[in-house]
């Protein structure tokens, strides 16, 4: 915050390259496959063929229209269709021992482009880093290669859906990974959308995929706990970015209610199933989220807002999900009104940038400077915001949030 305006992080962006300029960044031994896929390849999101998908890749417009809406630094994550995946690589199922290295090569393509995009924006891109969980030493190195590449976005953890090829994500395979994470402060982003099995494109199964999908990608929150990563790395740190932060209260309770049961002295109907946890896991679920875990809120909704407290006001990242229909632009100023008018102004600069300042180490005299120009006016957020804009699409000014349980 400087002076009279909030300095705004949005904790939850998308970008990537345009299809066929993920080709520079493949090694060269890969380029006649990627020819002969991309040939063929046939995109199935609308909003990737539309007139507006540039915004993913045109870094002179998307600075401009971020700052238009109040936002002046960025967490990105992916977006687009990386060399040889069949759809964005954010949803999509671990790949078999078949698939796994031209996959593998795909992901390291688009993290070569996305330290070239946030080069290109120095101090104002947080570019998030992908792995694939099949080779953990190529996942480690990779993870080191990013770092010193300069991605301070941290990585995304892949889903793994049940039924996956690849070990549960409470599993200590994967200790390698949380090990690195940890020495080298590199969070570990979980995306909303990860972790759901695949179910089809019927209606039903669409409608089933949008009730479910926050529920699969909030599980990494209790098998991490429950599998013990935070008490063998200490420092690790878990971002769960995109699932709402309204579940997270009455899901602490209840992960703390059965760590209490598993873990009892005293017998008790769990316990019988929770030998050696309490030694393996170390610390409770609540004291874990209070010491090692954070929310990429994105678009915090009105009913959210009173449980920021139990949640940690230490804890909240707001985010603008820019350029998704589902995000606030380019009203944000007014996704910030319905959410954080009349809140204590040092609350709300913590949420919309402070917070994220320290998890991804953005240098907030930097930001400062250009929220300076930029940024939405402390006046302007503490005013309750009456109307809804026609046009706008967002959930964050959707009504019946009150009703969701995860």
């Amino acid at each position: 915050m400087t002076g009279d305006r909030y300095t705004v992080i949005s904790a939850d962006c998308h970008a990537g390259a345009d299809l066929l300029d993920y080709k520079p960044y493949l090694a060269k031994r890969h380029h006649d496959e990627f020819d002969a896929w991309a040939a063929t390849y046939v995109n199935p999101y609308e909003d990737l063929l539309a007139d507006t998908a540039d915004r993913n890749w045109n870094s002179a417009r998307r600075l401009a229209e971020l700052e238009a809406d109040g936002i002046v630094a960025e967490v990105v994550f992916p977006n687009t269709i990386p060399p040889f995946f069949p759809k964005a690589s954010l949803m999509a199922q671990p790949p078999s021992a078949a698939e796994y290295e031209l996959r593998w090569a795909g992901l390291q393509a688009h993290n070569r482009w996305m330290a070239d995009f946030c080069a290109d924006a120095p101090g104002r891109r947080a570019g998030v880093a992908q792995i694939l969980l099949n080779d953990v030493d190529a996942a480690v190195k990779e993870i080191r290669r990013t770092r010193e590449a300069g991605l301070t976005g941290g990585v995304l953890l892949p889903g793994v859906p049940p039924g996956s090829t690849v070990p549960e994500l409470y599993s200590d395979a994967y200790d390698p990974i949380w090990a690195v994470c940890d020495e080298l402060d590199v969070p570990v982003n979980h995306h909303g959308g990860s972790a759901s099995p695949p179910l089809g494109d019927e209606p039903a199964a669409r409608a089933v995929f949008m009730v479910e999908t926050t529920w699969f990608s909030h599980r990494a929150l209790w098998h991490l706990i429950f599998g013990g990563a935070f008490r063998r790395h200490p420092g690790l740190k878990l971002v769960l970015t995109e699932q709402g932060s309204g579940w997270i209260p009455g899901v602490l309770q209840m992960l703390d209610y059965y760590h209490g049961r598993l873990v009892a002295a005293s017998s008790t109907a769990e316990s019988k199933f929770g030998a050696g946890l309490a030694d393996s896991m170390g610390k409770g679920p609540s004291e874990v989220w209070r010491d090692n875990c954070f929310v990429g809120a994105s678009f915090m909704r009105p009913h959210e807002v009173p449980l920021r407290e139990r949640i940690g006001l230490d804890k909240i990242m707001w985010g603008s999900d820019y350029p998704h229909d589902e995000g606030t632009t380019p009203y944000s100023r007014e996704g910030l009104r319905i959410a954080y008018a009349g809140l204590p102004r040092e609350e709300v600069a913590a949420m919309v940038g402070g917070n994220a300042a320290r998890v991804y180490g953005f240098d907030l005299t930097l930001l400062d400077a250009l929220a300076a120009k930029h940024g939405p006016l402390v006046s302007e957020v503490a005013e309750p915001l009456t109307s809804v804009p026609p046009d706008a699409t967002s959930p964050a000014f959707a009504r019946g949030g009150s009703v969701r349980v995860w």
